[in-house]
């Protein structure tokens, strides 16, 4: 028995872009359009409420929530414009509800490697920056392995394996990307619109949640097809 059909591809789609991806990102856009322009004075008390605060770590819905909330509408932009870059690809190899789980899986990881950095610290953590920077780690192991393959990375039985993580494109990739967080983190370049520091550590948790949490999620969609 198949599943998830409905998440083949149609042969003209928007940008490429399946409905899981767009979905998110007019989440993201709406949650913060509700926070700063519908909440008004309740606004910080929303960021208190249901940002990522490492103080607060039995607070296990902030664990979530958080990639739902923004500094500001250029942030919320940004993550988006990421999300539309890097989130195609896995979706359209996992499937719907795993690519969601997958997301929320990698946003997870990046708040308990913040919580690990930032043991106590008060300061509230918002954005899906680090859910994002996990499907850029799992995006460039499908894209390299469907390109030396020649064939695309949709949803299906018969798809390339992952690119090994020691592939030296996969290699590369990752080492401009911790790099340029590694800079960012100790510079202090990544500043918020509101003048607080870019948590780099929540991307690089992020990163190697997806870089190393596809194969398991991958194997898991395997198994289904062939059920």
């Amino acid at each position: 028995m198949a599943f998830f059909q409905n998440d083949e591809p149609p042969k003209e789609r928007f940008l490429n872009a399946p409905a899981s991806v767009l979905w998110l990102i007019a989440a993201i856009l709406a949650a913060h359009a509700g926070r700063a322009y519908l909440a008004g004075p309740q606004s910080d008390i929303i960021i208190w409420d249901y940002a990522f605060i490492p103080a607060r770590p039995a607070e296990a819905l902030t664990y979530v929530s958080y990639l739902f909330l923004h500094g500001g509408f250029p942030h919320a932009l940004i993550n988006s414009l990421w999300l539309l870059a890097f989130g195609p690809p896995v979706a359209w190899r996992l499937g719907t509800a795993r690519f969601l789980m997958f997301y929320f899986f990698c946003g997870v990881v990046a708040a308990f490697a913040h919580l690990v950095s930032d043991w106590g610290s008060v300061v509230p953590v918002v954005g899906a920056s680090g859910a994002v920077s996990g499907l850029m780690g799992a995006a460039i192991r499908i894209l390299y392995s469907s390109q030396r393959s020649g064939q695309s990375g949709h949803f299906g039985a018969e798809l390339p394996p992952l690119a090994s993580i020691f592939a030296r494109p996969v290699l590369f990739f990752a080492s401009v990307w911790l790099g340029v967080n590694v800079v960012v983190g100790i510079t202090g370049l990544g500043l918020t619109e509101e003048g607080q520091l870019i948590a780099w550590v929540a991307h690089m948790g992020g990163f190697f949640a997806g870089l190393l949490g596809i194969g398991l999620f991958d194997r898991m969609r395997r198994r289904s097809r062939l059920v």
